[in-house]
């Protein structure tokens, strides 16, 4: 395997250092560039980024001290390891190499073969760095991807404790209503029969009559029914946001399993209501779909993610649209909005982790990634189409087999 060459970048004025250094460092298989002064090799530095720099100390203009301060505050240049070259050794000069940011230093008049071997160190410690560095960023991932399952396992389990321990007051109350329709109807039952028994009196059903009126028996007996009629839409949509809670969790069954996907959507709908309703009204074209073996919650928590950053990106009101259907031997689910729209390069980086556009505090970056490893765990994929000012639509694609024959 052929790898690309490392370039080191020489600052130094006098002409026959470098000459010397650039014909032995190419011989080495080096990329080999060139500056006369501090200014330069600045310049140069933020241009080409090279993997090294041999930095003379004594220099026309801005000395190689100053030069290396300057690379050091850069955040694009800081982490490039700098071997000064100087002739002064004396114990000042060589701490004030150190404290300028420099990793060494070599001695003039120059030995080739000792600067080949500070350079192939420093190469190599910096190598190590940033395969420490890629290491430290996947464990952090890993380990936010296990916090995120973990929220999500204990979300699950907490619906399931909800909607358990909500369910039987609910119960309780329902139960109770009937009884209490009962009971009321029955005695307006003996009031419409007393009333009839007192008919035959004219003083008693006088009496009966402004009794009724004095109590608004009949205002009572219309509204009656209108409170019992309300109570028990209001229980029932409690029962429903319930039925989501589980739906949503799936706590029962996290296992592999054959699913809804639109009762999947509709519940999850329910759980991001308060997010959505004061943003945007939501338009559904429900094709027709399979039963498909999955993990449902999992599934539930992308639609999750999809239908909040939907609600996130309008910023007035608008429209979320989700249409579903069949493309041979693979599903797809489309979720667009009327949002803002994003740019190509956003587009790009928005299944990075910890990539996001929102406002510092808000959100953490890892939804729309997270997001991902589920679909792709599923065997599926997720496309995006988007402009800036014209919306987006995210669209999951699952193939209703784990290795489907081909892709829509």
């Amino acid at each position: 395997m052929k790898h690309e060459r490392q370039t080191i970048l020489i600052v130094d004025d006098v002409p026959a250092n470098i000459g010397v250094l650039v014909e032995f460092l190419e011989e080495k298989q080096f990329r080999v560039l060139v500056a006369r002064d501090g200014e330069e090799g600045l310049e140069r530095c933020r241009l080409v980024q090279p993997d090294l720099v041999l930095l003379d100390v004594m220099m026309p203009g801005i000395d190689g001290l100053e030069t290396c301060r300057r690379l050091k505050q850069d955040s694009e240049t800081a982490g490039i390891p700098v071997i000064f070259m100087t002739a002064m050794t004396d114990s000042d000069n060589v701490v004030a190499a150190f404290e300028a940011g420099g990793v060494d230093y070599v001695t003039k008049p120059i030995r080739l073969t000792e600067v080949l071997a500070r350079i192939n160190t420093h190469l190599a410690l910096r190598e190590m760095h940033k395969q420490l560095s890629a290491q430290n960023t996947l464990l952090q991932e890993t380990n936010d991807r296990l916090l995120q399952a973990e929220k999500m396992a204990s979300i699950g389990q907490l619906a399931a404790g909800v909607a358990h321990e909500i369910n039987n007051p609910i119960g309780f109350v329902n139960c109770n209503l009937g009884n209490l329709q009962t009971y009321v109807t029955t005695l307006f039952g003996v009031i419409d029969d007393f009333q009839q028994a007192a008919s035959a009196t004219h003083a008693v059903a006088a009496h009966m009559a402004a009794l009724k009126e004095a109590a608004e028996v009949d205002f009572i007996r219309h509204d009656f029914a209108a409170l019992m009629s309300e109570s028990r839409d209001g229980l029932q949509r409690v029962k429903d946001i319930v039925q989501s809670l589980k739906d949503f969790s799936h706590a029962d069954n996290a296992d592999t399993a054959f699913a809804d996907l639109h009762r999947g959507l509709d519940s999850t709908l329910h759980i991001v209501s308060s997010e959505i309703k004061n943003k945007a009204d939501v338009v559904k074209e429900y094709g027709d779909l399979p039963p498909f073996e999955c993990i449902a919650s999992q599934l539930n928590q992308v639609f999750m993610n999809l239908l909040v950053n939907a609600a996130h990106a309008i910023a007035a009101r608008g429209v979320i649209t989700i249409r579903t259907g069949r493309a041979g031997q693979w599903i797809w689910i489309e979720i667009g909005d009327t949002g803002a729209g994003m740019s190509a390069e956003t587009i790009h980086r928005i299944f990075d982790p910890f990539f996001t556009t929102k406002p510092i505090g808000i959100g953490t970056g890892l939804g729309l990634s997270v997001s991902y490893g589920i679909v792709k765990r599923h065997g599926g994929r997720i496309d995006v189409h988007s402009e800036p000012g014209k919306g987006s639509r995210f669209t999951v694609h699952l193939p209703i087999q784990r290795e489907p024959p081909h892709e829509p």
